[in-house]
């Protein structure tokens, strides 16, 4: 009996200071994003103002920079989710030469780390004139994520009796009408979470928008923020914060709605067969 109470102890306790370690940041965000002043405790009290959330609207480009991250993640994370499962559901589930071979690598490729390659994509889309475009972010975005979708794609039709297709292409059913009809429906929360987790990726990338982005019209959330100091000379650190809080909010809000679907399509992908 005391063993269990002591037991429920360390879990509820290893539980709340998970949930102090992952949430004090946050607000710690949105407490100096709502301050006159960053050194509210050195200075002696918290003025509470509205003005560095005014002021991200009205004195920057913050709203070009979260329409921009928003338009380059969705459509990566569409085309991604839908190269991946038709890839994820051919290398495991079809039997062809050299199967084994491709995800070792796509897995290779996605090792090489950026820095290595960002100054040749800069070099070779400067000379394609796509700099400071969607595309100059879509491209390499792509490339960067489809390895992270693939193998979890994989690992979840790997799971998927193949029962299922013989009885499809039994009764007349192509490969894609089986796909499209039967698998993926079965393999959606797979998908979504890929989905999720390459949207939560492109979202937050700084590298390659840094690097491959100098206009507001390209730029995205993290290369805007970065900016500030330098829009500002001193850093407006209640701007920054008010920045990075609202750009943090879809991100939470996604996880949030739909963290029930991620785990379950996740936990059900590692038992199944």
């Amino acid at each position: 009996m005391r063993e269990e109470i002591i037991k429920k102890i360390l879990i509820y306790a290893g539980g709340l200071f998970l949930f102090a370690f992952a949430v004090s940041p946050f607000l710690w965000m949105m407490v100096v994003s709502l301050s006159t002043s960053h050194r509210f405790l050195v200075d002696g009290g918290f003025q509470f103002t509205w003005e560095h959330y005014i002021g991200i609207f009205t004195q920057s480009q913050f709203l070009s920079y979260f329409v921009n991250s928003l338009i380059i993640a969705v459509v990566v994370s569409l085309v991604v989710s839908i190269f991946a499962s038709f890839a994820g559901y051919a290398v495991s589930r079809i039997r062809f030469p050299g199967r084994v071979a491709i995800p070792l690598f796509v897995l290779a490729m996605s090792m090489f780390p950026q820095v290595s390659i960002v100054g040749y994509l800069a070099d070779l889309f400067g000379k394609l004139n796509l700099i400071n475009t969607h595309f100059a972010l879509i491209l390499p975005y792509i490339a960067w994520t489809v390895p992270l979708a693939l193998w979890i794609n994989m690992s979840y039709f790997t799971q998927i009796p193949l029962d299922l297709d013989k009885a499809a292409l039994v009764d007349g059913a192509s490969r894609t009408k089986t796909l499209v009809r039967i698998i993926l429906p079965i393999a959606l929360p797979g998908i979504f979470s890929s989905f999720l987790l390459v949207f939560i990726a492109c979202f937050n990338e700084f590298l390659f928008a840094m690097m491959l982005t100098s206009s507001p019209d390209a730029q995205t959330i993290p290369v805007g923020i970065a900016s500030f100091s330098g829009l500002y000379g001193e850093t407006s650190w209640g701007m920054v914060m008010a920045a990075s809080f609202i750009a943090s909010l879809p991100l939470i809000i996604l996880t949030l709605v739909f963290q029930r679907y991620i785990v379950q399509g996740l936990a059900a992908g590692s038992v199944k067969g």
